[in-house]
């Protein structure tokens, strides 16, 4: 069981970091030309925004950058025999650019795409974009924050290598529970406004 978490943080080093560096990307003051929201300010049929505000276009294309330029860099790096035999994108496939360059691609499409679901949810509940309800919402709606994009990441993983349903959950929750700690962590460097 160590061993396949092991695993599961060897294979996904990539979009943790692309993940952190997106954080800061969104706010240094460039792009600003696509700085704008994916739902260009529409409202769906009940009249309530798509997606809200804080999901853009330039976090989109942070997250396909970073995730591609962190797939390269970290396939170079899994060349070492020991490294490379605990990424799971290496079990059945070669070790290459070409592979790693598209790994990286729906890497950043799979976490930022799986994110839109969530802030569509969000924002037929009327919860100010950032922000979440209280009680048992509050928890549900924390979990499901950190949660969204690992879904996605982790079906990209299951693309390549047969996880079977057991271990993609295990690797939401996984990565959920890392995605929380990565939050709190960003937030106390002040790049996050919200811890959760």
């Amino acid at each position: 069981m160590l061993r396949t978490i092991g695993m599961m943080y060897v294979t996904l080093i990539p979009t943790v970091l692309a993940g952190i560096v997106v954080m800061i990307w969104c706010k240094l003051p460039i792009l600003k030309a696509i700085a704008k929201p994916i739902d260009c300010g529409k409202n769906f049929l009940d009249g309530k925004r798509l997606f809200g505000d804080n999901k853009t276009w330039k976090g989109m294309l942070g997250y396909l950058i970073f995730n591609t330029l962190f797939s390269v860099l970290w396939g170079l790096a899994c060349t070492n025999q020991s490294l490379g035999s605990l990424n799971f994108f290496y079990q059945d496939h070669e070790n290459t650019l070409t592979f790693n360059l598209l790994i990286g691609v729906l890497l950043g499409l799979g976490y930022s795409l799986f994110e839109l679901p969530n802030s569509f949810l969000k924002r037929r509940l009327d919860i100010t974009p950032g922000k979440t309800l209280k009680g048992f919402w509050k928890v549900f709606f924390v979990f499901l924050d950190q949660a969204d994009s690992v879904f996605g990441v982790a079906l990209v993983v299951w693309l390549f290598y047969p996880l079977g349903i057991g271990l993609y959950f295990l690797y939401v929750l996984v990565g959920a529970a890392t995605h929380l700690l990565l939050n709190m962590m960003l937030y106390f460097m002040h790049l996050r406004k919200n811890m959760f």
